[in-house]
């Protein structure tokens, strides 16, 4: 007959539960008891961590002419010409980070002529895998919504307002 004492049985039960475990507890790579420093304390990422990496990942697709609808990209670009206003990377990025998981919402404009469906699934798989990697979370959904067609003859806001100002100086 065994005997098991309260310091046995405490380590055996698992907490809360009054139920036994079967006794493996978390070792250490010496078998020593600590758990390995890998899982040791926490990791908070900032959603503005996970916008920007979305956001450049979104981008690198080529048929993608910029992120953001138009007063976005408008707002965008006088917040990039004020000092200290940002890069806009995160414009047109959404997002919402939980402790394991994160939800990407993206505003995009397409080149004309892209196949928007085709688009949007390399936009999604470029996302996932790079916020996925880079991060350790798991993207449960990428919504894109199109706001926008570059076509070709058309000038950025932002280009349209410098060259006028280089004709008027010249």
């Amino acid at each position: 007959m065994t005997v098991m004492t309260e310091t046995t049985q405490r380590r055996n039960t698992a907490p809360g539960t009054g139920k036994q475990d079967a006794g493996t507890a978390p070792q250490g790579r010496r078998g020593d008891g600590i758990a390995p420093p890998e899982t040791r304390g926490s990791t908070a990422i900032a959603d503005t961590v996970v916008a920007k990496i979305a956001g450049m990942a979104a981008r690198e697709i080529p048929e993608v002419h910029n992120l953001g609808g138009g007063m976005t990209r408008a707002f965008g670009a006088v917040r990039q010409r004020v000092p200290g206003g940002g890069t806009g990377v995160t414009q047109g990025v959404k997002v919402e980070v939980g402790e394991r998981q994160a939800a990407v919402d993206l505003d995009v404009v397409v080149e004309y002529g892209a196949a928007i469906a085709d688009t949007a699934a390399d936009i999604r798989t470029n996302v996932i895998n790079a916020v996925e990697r880079m991060t350790g979370l798991e993207v449960v959904e990428v919504n894109i919504a199109v706001d926008d067609v570059h076509l070709p003859d058309e000038e950025d806001e932002g280009e349209g307002e410098s060259e006028q100002e280089g004709r008027r100086v010249a």
